[in-house]
């Protein structure tokens, strides 16, 4: 309960500082975007609410191998935009997945076409999947994921995708290595590119990087303005310029 208090105090504050004029905060030398990323958590220093320790190791070893900083243009990675942060406050919201139909029956074998075909909730799939991933892990390299190199982290994530390793074999029926997969990258791409609100892309460093405006009411005169840089960065849903 601690821990929730504190990011709601945190989410508050930063609301309060966001209703501020702009000329109120840029008299302390600071842009909107720049305060708004020193309120934001650091990644280091921050308490998962979702994940165990072991379960939060695998998060920030696996979103940054997903998107390792240094990218194109030198683009910040999934750390710096605080991703695993996004994510586990995704899992910690008790309504996210509640919409997911899981009364059955139930085909692991169905094409996609037949729609969603588990018997969990994404917040089960990460904690089964990651379970088993450590443990193939452990099996195959006597080390759990975070600790392996950078070359053979890349290597178990793919196997994951191509479901080359098995979860059948160590006793999961319902959920294929590729599933837990998809639903991992999926929220990473979603912390790194979503409003700095839900916890990821601290600062819009990622809407920088790829020159998206954000939540701008206009820039209908941009569209047909073709290879030309953005010029007037990004803002935030709660009116942050970058």
């Amino acid at each position: 309960m601690l821990l929730q208090k504190e990011t709601t105090r945190r989410k508050f504050l930063l609301g309060s500082l966001m209703a501020l004029p702009v000329s109120a905060i840029m008299v302390k030398g600071l842009t909107a975007a720049q305060a708004a990323e020193m309120a934001a958590p650091d990644l280091l220093d921050y308490k998962p609410i979702f994940f165990s320790a072991d379960e939060w190791q695998f998060i920030m070893a696996a979103t940054d191998r997903l998107i390792p900083a240094g990218g194109k243009g030198k683009a910040p990675g999934a750390l710096e935009t605080n991703v695993p942060i996004f994510i586990d406050q995704q899992m910690h919201d008790g309504d996210f997945g509640s919409e997911i139909y899981l009364q059955g029956p139930f085909n692991v074998h169905a094409p996609a076409t037949m729609g969603y075909q588990l018997p969990y909730r994404p917040q089960q799939i990460y904690k089964i999947g990651i379970k088993l991933a450590n443990s193939w892990c452990q099996q195959n390299h006597q080390k759990a994921f975070h600790q392996l190199s950078d070359q053979d982290k890349d290597s178990v994530l793919t196997q994951l995708q191509k479901n080359a390793i098995h979860f059948a074999d160590m006793g999961e029926e319902s959920l294929v290595a590729s599933q837990f997969f998809g639903e991992l990258l999926a929220e990473t791409k979603h912390g790194y590119l979503a409003d700095p609100m839900y916890g990821g892309n601290k600062g819009m460093k990622a809407w920088i990087a790829i020159g998206f405006p954000g939540a701008r009411a206009s820039y209908t005169e941009w569209v047909k303005q073709h290879n030309i840089p953005y010029p007037l960065g990004p803002v935030s849903l709660l009116g942050q310029q970058a």
